[in-house]
């Protein structure tokens, strides 16, 4: 029996159990996929937005301001990537300035600090490679970027060191009143438990719909994204906006945590709730406008191309409440952008919420910093010394892109809520993510993966179930996961 259970395992499903994990009550995230943050947190823009878009007053509004505030120290203390490098809200020759000025307005209304309208030649200043059409644009010093998944997982790390229990692969069946509780119908037996938190993402509105009568529509909005090789990496230095639309902030170019660049996203509607695929009309749609923004778009320098779906709420705000004819269960549905933003503030929000329904007390011994995985790449030459030293294995390359070894990928598999397939390495150390996109490492992954979680290496999967790599080997592998007698893999 838990206290609460946390139906989603993605950012704001994450950040939520972080903060409840404060307090001594026995909590549990279900997460249908194989890994967290497999949904709309892993494939979104990667922005922390200011706060100067959303309607002032609004829980969006409200709940991005107060996330941006704490992204950096919380980045700070769980040891994930993030930079603050300012955004700019772009404003082309012949576009009406009113659009701008009401932006810099809500912005001060909403509490966003440092905002300015800029012209031309500081413009230029800022951004050698903007396109001659731009005159002027919104200054948005607080703007910033961040590592989507690793901000999900050193949340869910964090979460799971006090005392948060995570079940992968459990899909919500169904959901039933029981007393003043509820339980849980799952691919993997009933789970009990005295409150529900729902936070699953496009499907928020079919979980609500089990226990509540209150109507709740959600619509599922693709968004396509073209990533450029580290060697145009500089083509921005800020993140480049256009004045937003009817269909939202449209078609942004940004840098990278990591030394890409970015452009995207498409928002095309869908009624497809697994439809992350690209199509051509898609990507190319993402550079012609992202041309509107800088002088070339590097379309030769794409290394991949990838779509995400958020869930647009028909209210076009935030859910963030117990549902008012289910009592015990909380939707927190809706999180769109600026989701990824407000995802800190939407977990203490929640934490807080949960504390006026029923207190509980706070643990003396709660852990709220977390060590992020050493990395080669980004080591000094004395501290790689010193690795190598501590582990051999640090000396072990096994993604030549990213340069990444196979002592960073066992840790990787070996933390708390730790990768399982492929993709779950690939996201937590980014063997997989350079210019190659795997295509040398992938085969000694799925070895390192086998022998760590004892297992065939024809079990190993890219992602998902049904993804699974291998359907067998034509030669026999000894047990140091290497092909004796020199032969090649």
């Amino acid at each position: 029996m838990f206290d609460v259970i946390i139906i989603g395992g993605g950012v704001i499903g994450c950040s939520i159990a972080r903060f409840l994990s404060r307090y001594d009550r026995k909590v549990c995230v279900l997460e249908r996929s194989t890994d967290i943050c497999e949904g709309t947190s892993k494939a979104n823009s990667g922005i922390v937005h200011g706060g100067y878009d959303a309607r002032t007053g609004s829980m969006k509004a409200k709940l991005n301001l107060r996330g941006s505030e704490m992204m950096e120290e919380l980045s700070q203390r769980l040891s994930f990537a993030y930079k603050r490098n300012g955004s700019l809200v772009l404003l082309r020759r012949g576009q009406d300035e009113a659009g701008l000025r009401t932006l810099f307005d809500r912005g001060i209304a909403n509490g966003v600090k440092d905002l300015r309208i800029i012209g031309q030649s500081e413009i230029r200043e800022m951004e050698p490679n903007i396109n001659e059409d731009v005159v002027k644009a919104l200054y948005v010093h607080t703007g910033a970027i961040v590592d989507p998944f690793m901000l999900t997982a050193a949340m869910a790390e964090n979460a799971a060191v006090n005392g948060v229990e995570f079940r992968l692969e459990t899909e919500v069946k169904d959901i039933k009143k029981d007393g003043a509780g509820y339980v849980l119908v799952t691919g993997k037996g009933d789970i009990s438990t005295k409150y529900v938190i729902n936070a699953a993402g496009v499907y928020a509105d079919r979980i609500h719909a089990m226990v509540s009568s209150t109507p709740m529509s959600i619509r599922a909005v693709r968004g396509q994204y073209c990533l450029f090789d580290k060697e145009v990496g500089d083509l921005v230095k800020h993140t480049l906006f256009q004045l937003p639309g009817e269909k939202g902030k449209g078609v942004l170019v940004t840098p990278t945590v990591h030394g890409n660049c970015m452009a995207g996203p498409t928002a095309e509607v869908t009624d497809d709730r697994e439809g992350t695929n690209t199509t051509s009309e898609g990507l190319s749609y993402v550079l012609n406008t992202g041309a509107m923004s800088v002088l070339q778009i590097p379309g030769r320098k794409i290394i991949t191309s990838f779509a995400g779906l958020r869930a647009k709420e028909a209210g076009g705000d935030f859910i963030i409440k117990f549902a008012d004819d289910a009592g015990n269960f909380m939707d927190v549905a809706g999180i769109e952008s600026p989701g990824l933003s407000a995802a800190p503030a939407i977990g203490e929000y929640v934490a807080q919420l949960m504390q006026e329904k029923d207190p509980a007390k706070e643990k003396s011994d709660f852990t709220d910093t977390r060590m992020g995985i050493p990395s080669v790449t980004l080591a000094s030459d004395d501290e790689r010394q010193k690795l190598i030293e501590h582990d051999p294995a640090f000396a072990n390359v096994i993604c030549r892109c990213e340069l990444v070894t196979e002592a960073e990928i066992i840790e990787a598999i070996r933390r708390p809520v730790g990768a399982r397939t492929v993709d779950a390495v690939k996201r937590r150390v980014r063997a997989g993510m350079g210019r190659c996109q795997g295509g040398f490492c992938s085969p000694k992954v799925v070895n390192i993966l086998a022998r760590e979680l004892g297992v065939d290496p024809t079990e190993i999967k890219k992602a998902n179930k049904g993804s699974e790599i291998l359907a067998g080997l034509n030669k026999e592998l000894d047990g140091s996961g290497s092909i004796p007698n020199g032969g090649d893999e």
